[in-house]
């Protein structure tokens, strides 16, 4: 560990009707950093963000953030200390405007100034938000529907922003522009825990990774390391 972890994730135990999903999982995220977890489908990933946020109850071990245990607050605590958790089905408000689902994501600020260079910073991003920010969330694509979960994510600030599966579903370009968003706020210096069914991408702009399969953590390194590495071939390539 070159510095201390901004997230450490100590052998997590998670059940679902009485049966083991994470058998002792554990993982660590950098301040800057940008982590991958890579798996097959049902291999516990989405778990283990759900847990990390308090949604999903962790039977054993301990979640920290900033140094603090965060196990056992509510969602809404863990949301205002800073780690935001944005979630693959997106779960917009249909009937809302691109601005007004944005502007709830705010809830946990009170500056109304620093609210609008927020939403300013979210247009930047995503210039095609800002063409339709008045147009109910119902009406976009499902590109520009997750263009607006991120940058709802994004509103309050985040110290850690957890990404599960940004691109499922999208047609192959708007999964480079989901992607490509992802680099951009790496380069932004923004902290992200990435879980993402392109293992490919998601390793190559990841800093590290981690393998996860049926429950356990099986291998972490370097995204490179992890592309190079024969269980990667094994798990992912089938060679």
């Amino acid at each position: 560990m070159t510095s201390e972890p901004i997230l450490a994730v100590e052998n997590i135990k998670v059940r679902y009707s009485g049966l083991p999903v994470l058998r002792g999982v554990s993982l660590w995220v950098a301040a800057g950093e940008t982590v991958s977890v890579v798996g097959a489908n049902g291999a516990g990933k989405s778990t283990l963000l759900r847990a990390i946020m308090a949604t999903q109850p962790v039977f054993d071990g301990t979640i920290r953030f900033l140094g603090r245990e965060i196990h056992a607050l509510s969602t809404e605590a863990i949301v205002r200390l800073g780690l935001v958790y944005v979630p693959e089905e997106k779960m917009l408000f249909g009937p809302l405007s691109v601005e007004e689902n944005l502007r709830l994501g705010a809830y946990v600020i009170n500056d109304a100034a620093r609210i609008e260079q927020n939403i300013e910073f979210v247009f930047s991003l995503f210039p095609r938000l800002k063409e339709r920010r008045t147009q109910a969330a119902s009406t976009l694509s499902g590109g520009e529907q997750q263009m607006v979960a991120i940058g709802r994510g994004l509103m309050s600030n985040p110290r850690l922003l957890m990404l599960d599966e940004p691109s499922l579903g999208l047609a192959p370009i708007l999964v480079d522009e989901v992607l490509d968003t992802v680099r951009r706020l790496k380069a932004e210096g923004m902290t992200i825990l990435l879980v993402e069914q392109n293992v490919r991408e998601a390793l190559d702009l990841s800093d590290r990774g981690y393998v996860l399969q049926t429950g356990r953590m099986v291998k972490e390194g370097t995204g490179q390391a992890l592309l190079d590495s024969d269980i990667f071939r094994q798990a992912f390539l089938g060679i």
